[in-house]
């Protein structure tokens, strides 16, 4: 069984859209391979809210979002992770509204120096008025947030937990249309399954992501996106005892039904998988490691 992707759902650029009784939800007019439709922005509260995600600093989403937010008072931003399709314009949104940015943090693995950077990019400069860490509550004007730690997309990625609604905003560890890219050496596959497993634990009952729209029925999804990940290495381990040791050419074996766009992010989880294979005894490499080496099961026959 795939993963159930939800990919339609109803909504104008700029438009603040009630989505719950506590959650409006704003997406940016950025659209891309990686961003889908654009950055879901999502307000919770009434008149004293928290924003999630402010998104990427664009004069016509941030217009749009300040629109939204009049007559409010915003007393907590905060942020999932640091690439720039999700931070930027946390700062600019704080300081306008004289509260403080909260985040797990910058990233706890440097990305290598002339790395192809994926996605939309890293957003170097973020760096959190207030660093957070798994299990650390926040409480505001009718909500509560419980922060739960979710590395593999990214180091530094948290999700949220809203109590009042037993809800996650999931940021992009779990996506409705698509899967997350988890690419070496920020984003650490064991880390990604170990962070899916803790999820599909909580029993949600809904997954709100920063992109795309909100999936209504969390556990079999997450079991799903969870066997996904499994089912590809096992496929990996097929092309790799089929002669296959270059990770391109795995990438092209096994993802036949994507935008060639997205090979090199495609490429980048296929490394992330044999870096976890290797790590659990499964795959060696040869003299040389990453995105150029070369790879082999350490026992062929239990491929």
């Amino acid at each position: 069984m795939g993963i159930p992707f939800v990919k339609s759902f109803e909504f104008d650029y700029g438009v603040a859209a009630q989505i719950s009784p506590l959650v409006q939800r704003i997406v940016a007019d950025n659209p891309g391979p990686f961003t889908y439709t654009g950055t879901g922005v999502y307000i919770i509260g009434d008149k004293s809210v928290a924003v999630i995600d402010p998104g990427p600093d664009k004069p016509s989403h941030k217009s749009a979002l300040l629109k939204a937010l009049d007559g409010r008072t915003v007393s907590h931003v905060f942020v999932t992770h640091h690439h720039i399709d999700h931070s930027p314009l946390a700062a600019p949104i704080a300081e306008h509204f004289g509260c403080k940015v909260y985040g797990f943090g910058q990233q706890t693995r440097t990305p290598i120096g002339g790395e192809v950077r994926l996605e939309a990019g890293d957003d170097l400069s973020f760096k959190p008025d207030v660093e957070i860490r798994d299990g650390d509550m926040f409480h505001g004007d009718g909500w509560t947030f419980e922060a739960i730690h979710t590395p593999g997309h990214t180091s530094n990625h948290m999700c949220y937990a809203l109590q009042e609604e037993n809800v996650l905003f999931s940021g992009d560890h779990i996506m409705g249309w698509s899967t997350s890219v988890v690419s070496p050496p920020d984003g650490h596959m064991g880390d990604y399954l170990h962070s899916l497993h803790k999820v599909l634990d909580r029993n949600f009952d809904r997954i709100i992501p920063t992109h795309g729209p909100v999936i209504e029925d969390p556990a079999p999804f997450v079991r799903a996106y969870i066997d996904h990940r499994l089912d590809r290495e096992n496929q990996i381990c097929g092309a790799l005892s089929s002669g296959i040791t270059d990770i391109m050419d795995i990438v092209k074996s096994l993802y036949t039904d994507i935008d060639p766009r997205l090979y090199p992010a495609a490429a980048h989880s296929v490394l992330s998988h044999l870096i976890h294979m290797r790590e659990s005894g499964r795959v060696c490499s040869g003299d040389t490691e990453g995105l150029k080496g070369t790879y082999r099961l350490i026992d062929p026959a239990a491929a």
